[in-house]
């Protein structure tokens, strides 16, 4: 069955991805309505935030299965953003107080580029906290990435996160550290994006009660969850969601900022993502770019060769997990009763 796209107008881009029975779905029709209602608030800077309604709309597709979706779209007014970026947010998206007014089966709430040292300090932190309270109380789950994740822990439990000495970017392997119904059907061994300046530790989570699903011997705890009230919140310190050239589209945007000067050091090259005759390809790049640093040399970074070598190695442990997550609020709605207890499900 389809994901169903509820914007604020109906020119988004994602109508046309979907099934060509959605607007009977929405305006009634003899198409069933008792589908999962899933929010989205996208907290993702402006160059992301198309890519990242996208990138969740196919998985969310993906692993839908026999169930119907609606997916609806929410931001946040305190996030920073140019004028197209209002612009856009302005018509598509509703705001936070709309949230607040919904019923929602399940909420994905994105994180953003650090813009300070404390996450209290970012200039959207007051918002957040109102629409981590608000999810905890009303929905049966709710799903945080990156910095969504190291801000909801913070605020939900008092885990700080911590900055590293490098970029943790690229796809790292994975081990499924528990067997939990959200990682059924997903084999012991995956791979999973990860691309972050912090990072929350495993003793701080399971100290404060959290289960870890997934986690990594270089990238450290990738997955973990622990019931919140009345919500399941699943944490994803990467990102399941991105698609093959997601982060290529990250390391050239950071290799612009260092040759415009933006930025003091070069970034580092994503880590079992590019094949060997890439990675020589981008070292050589960056030796030129360190030697010459100018803006107009990006254009001759290879990237439509660079392309050709990507694959998404994991969209099927994505596309599982998520899965097992649109059953459970299937199972919940379904129930009309508090979440399963912490024993057979957190």
């Amino acid at each position: 069955m389809p994901v169903l796209i509820n914007p604020s107008s109906p020119d988004h881009h994602l109508f046309e991805r979907e099934w060509n029975g959605g607007a009977k779905a929405r305006g009634g029709g003899d198409v069933n309505l008792d589908c999962v209602d899933i929010g989205l608030v996208n907290n993702m800077p402006d160059s992301a935030l198309i890519p990242t309604e996208r990138q969740l709309f196919d998985l969310l597709s993906a692993a839908a299965g026999k169930l119907l979706i609606r997916l609806h779209l929410y931001a946040m007014d305190t996030t920073p953003r140019t004028d197209w970026g209002r612009d856009y947010v302005h018509r598509f998206y509703r705001g936070i107080d709309d949230l607040f007014d919904s019923r929602l089966d399940g909420i994905i709430i994105t994180g953003a580029e650090p813009k300070t040292d404390r996450l209290t300090e970012e200039p959207y932190w007051a918002s957040f906290v109102d629409v981590i309270d608000w999810a905890r109380e009303n929905t049966f789950s709710s799903v945080c990435s990156c910095l969504a994740v190291h801000g909801a822990v913070l605020h939900l439990d008092g885990v700080e996160r911590h900055p590293l000495s490098e970029k943790c970017i690229g796809v790292f392997d994975q081990t499924k550290a528990v067997h939990h119904p959200l990682t059924l059907g997903v084999q012991e061994r995956l791979r999973i994006p990860h691309s972050r300046w912090n990072e929350v530790r495993e003793d701080d989570l399971t100290q404060s009660g959290y289960s870890i699903l997934t986690k990594s011997p270089t990238a450290g705890v990738d997955c973990f969850v622990k019931q919140h009230q009345r919500s399941l919140f699943v944490c994803f310190q990467g990102h399941p969601e991105y698609e093959a050239q997601s982060l290529l589209g990250e390391y050239r945007r950071d290799i612009g900022r260092f040759l415009r000067r933006e930025s003091d050091s070069y970034p580092t090259m994503p880590r079992g993502y590019f094949s060997r005759v890439s990675e020589e390809a981008l070292v050589s790049f960056q030796h030129e770019a360190c030697s010459s640093r100018r803006p107009e040399l990006l254009a001759s970074l290879p990237a439509d060769r660079l392309t050709r070598d990507l694959r998404n190695t994991w969209h099927a442990a994505a596309k599982r997990i998520y899965s097992n997550w649109i059953l459970y609020l299937s199972s919940q709605k379904a129930r009309r009763s508090p979440p399963l207890a912490v024993g057979s499900f957190a």
